[in-house]
Formats: C-alpha cells, structure tokens, sequence
C-alpha cells in the first residue's frame, strides 16, 4: 500500500515508531530465562539483584537497542547505496562494505589482540572503506565505466576476497576461532551497552547527514546529467554519500558483526510504502530496519532453544528469497 498524502505518511511514521518501540520491550521480556513485563520494570525502577533482573539489565536492554541501531544503519546505508549506484542489488553486504570491515576487526582480534572499543572502531572504518573505494575502482574499469552489473560483480568478488582472508587468518590461529566465530555469523547478543556507546556518536551522525542531503538525494535520482544542469555539486554529494555509508555500516559491523539483507530488503520495502522522496524513505528506512532486526532477533531465540541461532543467520533466510527476486527482475531501475 503506498501512502502518497502527507498526513497518511506521518500517521504511517508513528505506527512504525510504536512498533519499533514495542519489538524493543518484547526484546527485553522474551527469552530463554523466562521474565515477565512486570519483570521488566522492575529491573528498572526496583532492581534487587536476581537472576532475571541481572538478565534484564546487563543482556536484553543492551541487546534491544544494538539491534535497533544496527538495523536503522544497515537500512540506511542501503537506501544511500542504492540510489548513488542507480543499483537495485546495493547494499552494504552485497558490495563487500560489511566484509571489508569485517575482515580489519579480525584482524585486528586475532593477529594484534587489539582490545580498545574505540581502535575496534577506526579500524572497522577502514575496513570498510577499503571495501568501498576498492568495488568503486573495480567496477569503473572498462569503456562502459560504472555499471549497476559491474558494480555487483565487482562487490561480490570483493566480498569472496574478504571472506577467503578471514578464513585464512583465522585457519592460522585457531585459538582465535571460537572467539570470532559468533561474531562473524553477525550478532547482536552478549553485547553490551559500552560496545554501542563506542559507535553511538557515528551512527548518530551518520543518520543526521542521511536526513539533510534527503533533498539533494531526491535530485540525484532523476540523474547525474539532470542534477549537475539543476546547480547539484554531484561529487561533493557522492564523496559524503560514501563517507555516510562508511560510518553506518562501519559502526554496525564494529558492533554486532557482518549482518546481511537488512540493506537491500528494507529500502525496496520501503519504497512500497511511501514511494522515492528520500525525506521519507530515509526515515521510514530506519525505523523498518530497526523492526526487522529486532524482530529477527527474537524470533532467533525460539528456532533452537535452549540455543539461539544467530541473528545474521534469520536475516539471510529473510532476506535470500527476496535477492533472488530482485537480482531476477534485472537492472532496469527500482
């Protein structure tokens, strides 16, 4: 249902806030250890040091607001992707940006025992933009220049490259393995709140800057001829468009490990709902991002229990069918 009147799209937008804020207080109640909303508050308000309020506090609010941040990131990132590559397939998995930043954070564990927050963090900027220029450069080789076809080629390779270097990195020091295996199957779990805080003023930036360029990004859609004849400095946009992409999926990555199709579902979602004005679907882009993940979230702790499954695994099952529906309408535009 697309909702094309302004007053709709703000009805739409709180919905969507009261949605997100509910799937966050089911994050915090529902699990393995069996808590109650009554629980809940009063972990809150009259915490008494139990095993539930202990679980409340230190896991699940944590837990509920990573997933929330990470989701609205990865899902913005997607939408920025997206229409600066004209790319319908664009997202921060799917170009190798997680991978890049995935595989410094690796390194930088297993080879450097790098234990600061704030280090893990720059180096999974660098990671990721690494990956960035790198498909960029890959994908602009050629006569034809820059392609929506090259582009994924170029990201997919870059994601193969990565993903053999972690292999191998951590096929070397196998005591180094255990420590990273949960984190690369992409989780927001046994994190704790100093992990977001580390990345929170990035993220934060990085969502303000998407929402300001929202009009110039509404120009750039029509086309690079048409937004450079409308006075649009169509480079400087692009180089903030990266330098946004890099900090968001950079600072999700650095947080909650390499977690896929949140970026390429959310956007194409969205644009059912409210159309191509960004100054909507960057928002709406958020807040959906934030429901899937914590709703994926979730539903990770009762496919197996008393195990959970990984995070980044339910997103792939979310979000596999709906690539190969993508990839399978070809590259004529969203």
């Amino acid at each position: 249902m697309l909702l094309k009147q302004t007053g709709h799209r703000w009805v739409g937008l709180f919905i969507a806030i009261i949605i997100l804020l509910l799937l966050m207080a089911a994050s915090i109640v529902y699990g393995y250890t069996d808590t109650t909303w009554k629980m809940a508050i009063e972990a809150l308000t009259n915490f008494d040091g139990s095993n539930e309020h202990i679980v409340i506090q230190s896991v699940r609010i944590p837990r509920a607001f990573i997933a929330a941040a990470v989701g609205a990131s990865l899902a913005i990132s997607g939408v920025l992707m997206q229409t600066v590559t004209k790319n319908p397939l664009a997202s921060p998995d799917i170009f190798g940006v997680n991978a890049g930043a995935g595989v410094a954070v690796v390194i930088a564990v297993t080879v450097f025992s790098v234990g600061s927050l704030q280090l893990f963090t720059w180096l999974s900027f660098f990671g990721a933009a690494v990956a960035a220029i790198s498909v960029y450069a890959i994908g602009s080789v050629g006569r034809e220049g820059l392609t929506p076809m090259k582009l994924t080629l170029a990201g997919a390779a870059m994601t193969a490259l990565f993903a053999s270097f972690t292999q191998g990195i951590l096929v070397l020091n196998e005591a180094a393995l255990e420590q990273v295996l949960f984190w690369l199957a992409g989780s927001v779990a046994g994190r704790s709140l100093d992990n977001l805080i580390a990345v929170l003023p990035y993220l934060i930036g990085g969502w303000i800057i998407s929402f300001l360029i929202a009009t110039k990004m509404n120009v750039l859609s029509m086309g690079e001829d048409v937004a450079k004849g409308l006075g649009l400095n169509t480079a400087l946009l692009k180089i903030t468009i990266g330098i946004v992409v890099i900090l968001l999926s950079g600072g999700a990555v650095a947080v909650a490990g390499p977690i896929g199709f949140i970026g390429i579902v959310v956007p194409h979602l969205t644009r059912s709902i409210v159309g191509i004005d960004h100054r909507w679907v960057i928002p709406f882009s958020g807040l959906l991002g934030g429901v899937l993940l914590l709703a994926a979230d979730i539903a990770s702790r009762y496919i197996l229990m008393p195990q959970e499954v990984p995070v980044g695994v339910m997103t792939a099952i979310i979000g596999t069918p709906f690539f190969i529906y993508i990839a399978r309408k070809g590259f004529n535009g969203r």
